[in-house]
């Protein structure tokens, strides 16, 4: 896959994580937030919870689940990558949670979501 395809298909998958979480209720507060740091996928509210979510998006199997694509490492920049849009944003919510959604191609296309609250 080349990049411009592994591109696409991230695009592909963080747009359908954000729409399944607005349908949830959630309301996207940010996407693709950036700093020196990474990258945040998408920023939510869920009531009065702010999540930080990890959009992981798979077109094969061959490496294992999206889900699997998120190692201890992975979850320990998305905890600084949150610390740091909060200070930048002079926010103090009563509550943060981080998740992760997972979605899952194959050639007929889009097989589902997977959602995981309060990874970490």
């Amino acid at each position: 896959m080349t990049a411009q395809q592994r591109m696409a298909t991230g695009g592909y998958g963080e747009e359908r994580a954000a729409k399944y979480l607005s349908g949830l209720g959630m309301v996207v507060l940010d996407r693709n937030w950036r700093c020196d740091l990474g990258e945040l996928d998408l920023v939510l509210r869920d009531g009065r919870v702010l999540v930080f979510c990890e959009v992981k998006t798979r077109a094969s199997a061959a490496f294992g689940g999206p889900l699997e694509a998120v190692t201890p490492a992975k979850l320990a920049r998305l905890r600084r990558l949150a610390a740091r849009w909060l200070a930048d944003h002079d926010v103090r919510p009563p509550e943060v949670r981080l998740d992760v959604v997972g979605v899952q191609l194959d050639r007929g296309g889009d097989k589902g979501v997977q959602h995981v609250r309060g990874v970490g």
